[in-house]
């Protein structure tokens, strides 16, 4: 009898499986998305969520020019700006600092906004990394003045670190790649080592013991010029044309040049010696004024003007006869 009522109960409930608690998990995390994502607008896609420039601000926006200059937002202190920037177009460019929350933080300090015009964007890029490297603003984080500037150079076929403040990176032949420090150039070279299947142990990265293959060669990762597979000279050859891509140019001038750089409404010459912008001033007149002796190598300068120097599209004065 009891087994029949039993029975009987069994046969009009219907069976439901347990529930598959990895799928129950993964509909409440969605569930949970969707309802932060509707709660919390984003920025970039919710114009009445945009930040707005504060109201003791605005009256420096109306003399923004639409053309090329650096700019700086000032704070309480009078003697280091908060952040520097660089444009070809200042008021776009100001205006756009809008949507982070490090740019909201850094507005609501700003009590002021200035700007120093350039004729292009060579000018500009210059003037912007000259006065962070002196001024130190507290939002720019690069283009500071680095002291472990460093590059590789060949010495009996094994690449060494070496570094600015030690050898003259302007006049030195035979030196690759610029480098924050030495772990970063230690990790380019590893990196090249990688593509063109180089010796560890024969480029100083790892121990190799004399007369022993190493541990990359076992894994087809080295060509094999540490067990003889392959000739010394034929490893230093493809090392050297895996540098050469990065090769640092000599300065190829006698002494100071100018460099004319035409804007829509102004013009400039830029006065620079061993890669180094002494500054810009508007007549040739004014240039014996910056012509002094070049104090070091400057990485900045040299990323921003090796092309325009070298390629040919700027008119370039030589001031050598001048000094």
């Amino acid at each position: 009898m009891r087994g029949t009522i039993i029975d009987a109960v069994l046969t009009t409930i219907p069976f439901k499986p347990p529930p598959n608690t990895a799928i129950l998990y993964k509909k409440s995390v969605w569930r949970v998305r969707l309802t932060r994502r509707s709660a919390a607008p984003r920025l970039e896609f919710e114009a009445e969520a945009i930040y707005q420039y504060p109201e003791h601000l605005r009256q420096w926006l109306e003399g923004l020019p639409a053309l090329p200059g650096v700019y700086l937002f000032h704070g309480e202190c009078e003697t280091m700006p908060l952040y520097i920037g660089k444009s070809v177009n200042l008021r776009s460019r100001v205006l756009s600092h809008l949507r982070t929350p490090d740019e909201a933080a850094m507005l609501r300090q700003a009590r002021r906004i200035t700007f120093i015009r350039t004729a292009g964007e060579i000018g500009a890029l210059l003037l912007e990394a000259q006065l962070i490297k002196q001024q130190q603003p507290l939002f720019n984080k690069r283009l500071r003045r680095n002291k472990q500037l460093c590059a590789l150079q060949l010495n009996d076929d094994k690449p060494t670190v070496v570094y600015a403040k030690e050898v003259d990176f302007a006049r030195h032949a035979g030196l690759f790649g610029l480098f924050a420090n030495r772990r970063a150039a230690l990790q380019a070279l590893q990196s090249i080592a990688d593509q063109h299947q180089l010796c560890y142990g024969l480029l100083g990265l790892e121990p190799l013991s004399k007369g022993r293959p190493c541990f990359r060669s076992a894994l087809k990762r080295c060509a094999g010029a540490c067990c003889g597979k392959e000739s010394l000279a034929d490893h230093r050859q493809r090392l050297v044309s895996a540098l050469e891509q990065s090769r640092v140019v000599c300065w190829p001038w006698r002494g100071p040049i100018a460099l004319r750089e035409q804007g829509a409404d102004m013009a400039q010459y830029h006065i620079i010696h061993h890669w180094l912008w002494l500054g810009a001033v508007d007549s040739l007149d004014e240039a014996r004024e910056l012509m002094i002796a070049a104090p070091g190598f400057d990485s900045d300068g040299y990323k921003i003007l090796c092309k325009p120097v070298i390629g040919g599209e700027y008119e370039i004065i030589d001031l050598y006869e001048e000094t």
